[in-house]
């Protein structure tokens, strides 16, 4: 009797941490944009989401920019990192899994040390007698900046997911005559998928709504869905528009979450199930 009764006990934290952290907060977002600031129930803030449509897409073509940079540069990286023996494996994601253990403030901080005009890289130029070049401020810095602060989360799980597959089966497709590109795009690929699914989905939702980078390495003349969120609640007191906002961009996020679970097809794999 004492041993059921703790079982269920068991996940009792974890529903009082979703009620309060997930749920809770949710739920305040929804009720700011269906009110004025008069608390009485209004959609006045949702005509004024037409007015960011612009926004909303400059936010989505960047999140892609950066999510395809990190699929072309993760998925390589990851799948050579599996080739490797079981010890250069977990130096490897060590070095990986570094980064993330320094403040994402401090990292954004770094680049734009590194990207600026009087920074590392245009010191080097000088250094060589090259002309400066102005990184800093650019869209360009800010992909960078999301790639360079999400690009793990796209190596990990690809990683999770190739370092699980049989090795049987790459050989006896070898055994079969088939060549190594017809045995990565009919195996290693298809097998790989949800590793990938998941770390799109991992980089592209906050590249979406990232705010800091853009401010940082934008410098205020890029502008995205997340600054024009941040700035209703900080600088505007605009909670209702806000909330609005912010109501569009989890739809938003469904939506692209619900896509990319339907390549998904069902399908799972250890370490790289996509939410």
């Amino acid at each position: 009797m004492k041993t059921k009764l703790s079982l269920k006990l068991l996940d009792k934290p974890y529903l009082l941490w979703s009620v309060l952290f997930t749920i809770a907060p949710l739920l305040m977002v929804l009720y700011y944009a269906l009110t004025d600031r008069t608390g009485a129930f209004s959609l006045s803030s949702f005509k004024g989401i037409s007015d960011y449509f612009a926004t909303i897409l400059l936010s989505i073509l960047y999140g892609l920019a950066a999510t395809v940079i990190c699929i072309v540069i993760g998925y390589p990286f990851a799948y050579f990192l599996s080739k490797y023996t079981s010890r250069v494996q977990r130096t490897i994601v060590l070095l990986v899994m570094l980064p993330m253990w320094m403040n994402f403030l401090i990292r954004t901080y770094s680049l734009m040390t590194i990207l600026g005009d009087s920074g590392v890289i245009n010191s080097l130029f000088t250094a060589l007698h090259l002309n400066k070049v102005h990184m800093i401020n650019t869209s360009g810095a800010v992909i960078l900046g999301m790639v360079y602060n999400f690009l793990p989360y796209m190596i990990l799980p690809i990683y999770s997911v190739l370092s699980k597959i049989d090795v049987s089966l790459l050989e006896a497709a070898q055994d079969l005559g088939s060549s190594k590109y017809h045995t990565f795009r009919r195996i290693i690929l298809p097998l790989s998928l949800p590793g990938l699914l998941s770390g799109i989905t991992m980089v592209f939702v906050p590249c979406v709504s990232t705010f800091y980078i853009t401010q940082k390495l934008g410098g205020g003349q890029i502008v995205l869905i997340g600054d024009v969120i941040e700035s209703q609640f900080q600088s505007a007191n605009n909670y209702n528009l806000g909330a609005a906002l912010s109501f569009v961009l989890m739809i938003l996020i469904f939506i692209c979450l619900g896509v990319i679970n339907h390549f998904d097809n069902g399908k799972e794999s250890d370490g790289g199930m996509v939410i």
